[in-house]
């Protein structure tokens, strides 16, 4: 914000926060919300578990990719041998059917593929949406038709089908974790730019802009000191409600047989194989569809967290753990 500006605004004005307190104040106020605490607990301790795959492996002896026949029952059809999937000291999870891959071992690395995939999707995304929202709201009127336009094009675009027709005709070579992202990510980032491209055209009328513009500072200037920390606050609550939409997306393409192939680990290729095993193994469907259900409820509960967060007038959607302390000083905690 420009300084002459901000030091002529009147106590008390609602004017945008500065950077330090305004963080104190959100991290106060996502405190204060017990689900998106826990919502972030459990986030945090499955990148950490992630990032450490190769160790958590190590320490268990085993790989995702090595085949142990031996532990398979050929005369039953493939089925592990012994109890819970032949879950035990040298396999935590058991194995799977047919192949006798460590299950434990194909899970955390699995996370890291669909946690991988849908966190780079999400910053593709970003970055495009943010570029052509700020250029069609600063742009000339025939800028701002033609990328409304592309824009509208984008999001009417059915994700699934357009990913699916795009990931069938790419050759087989190309390393499928990056196509996958870069699918997700250049096909799913209209919604953004459209929110992007509103609130820079509310920021455009705020005084410290036009005083940033009369100060003769340029347009691309402006749209860097003065937009882009106006439109932090958006942006990231609307991606943090991206990243399981993305996990999701990633899972159904590989459930589907077009996103990351064998013997690369993910969840969604692991519920493709399991699909004929619910019965005769259930761990091997349980073990990554609940990973999975998990995983996407918690970034949805820690996404609407610090949505509500960012913008305190707006209630939460949820309803646990949403208890906030009352800020006329009663101490009394509100319920959204």
């Amino acid at each position: 914000m420009s300084e002459a500006l901000v030091a002529t605004q009147a106590p008390g004005a609602d004017t945008p926060v500065p950077g330090a307190s305004g963080a104190r104040q959100f991290w106060r106020r996502l405190r204060a919300q017990r689900a998106a605490l826990v919502a972030a607990a459990f986030v945090a301790l499955l990148v950490l578990v992630a990032l450490a795959a190769p160790l958590l492996t190590t320490l268990e002896g085993q790989d995702p990719t090595t085949y142990h026949p031996s532990l398979i029952d050929s005369a039953r059809g493939g089925v592990p041998i012994g109890s819970f999937g032949g879950a035990g000291a040298d396999h935590w999870l058991g194995v799977e059917p047919q192949t006798g891959r460590d299950l434990f071992a194909r899970l955390v690395y699995g996370a890291r593929v669909s946690l991988g995939v849908a966190l780079a999707a999400t910053v593709v995304q970003v970055t495009i949406g943010v570029v052509i929202g700020v250029a069609s709201a600063l742009g000339s009127r025939w800028v701002d038709q033609l990328l409304s336009r592309i824009t509208d094009i984008i999001v009417a675009m059915p994700l699934m089908i357009m990913s699916l027709a795009l990931l069938a005709i790419v050759p087989s070579s190309f390393p499928r974790p990056v196509l996958v992202t870069l699918v997700i990510g250049l096909i799913a980032w209209g919604n953004i730019a459209k929110i992007v491209r509103a609130q820079t055209l509310t920021l455009k009328g705020l005084d410290y802009v036009s005083a940033a513009r009369l100060s003769g500072w340029g347009t691309w200037r402006i749209a860097r000191r003065e937009l882009l920390p106006g439109l932090a606050a958006p942006v990231i609550t609307y991606a943090a409600l991206l990243v399981p939409m993305n996990i999701s997306v990633e899972a159904a393409l590989s459930f589907l047989g077009v996103g990351v192939k064998p013997p690369t680990p993910s969840w969604g290729q692991m519920l493709t194989s399991a699909d004929v095993w619910y019965q005769a193994a259930p761990q091997y469907l349980l073990l990554p569809a609940g990973a999975l259900f998990v995983t996407v409820l918690a970034l949805t509960v820690l996404g609407d967290g610090v949505r509500t967060a960012l913008d305190p007038r707006a209630a939460s959607r949820l309803r646990v753990g949403t208890g906030r302390k009352n800020e006329s000083g009663t101490g009394k905690e509100e319920t959204a």
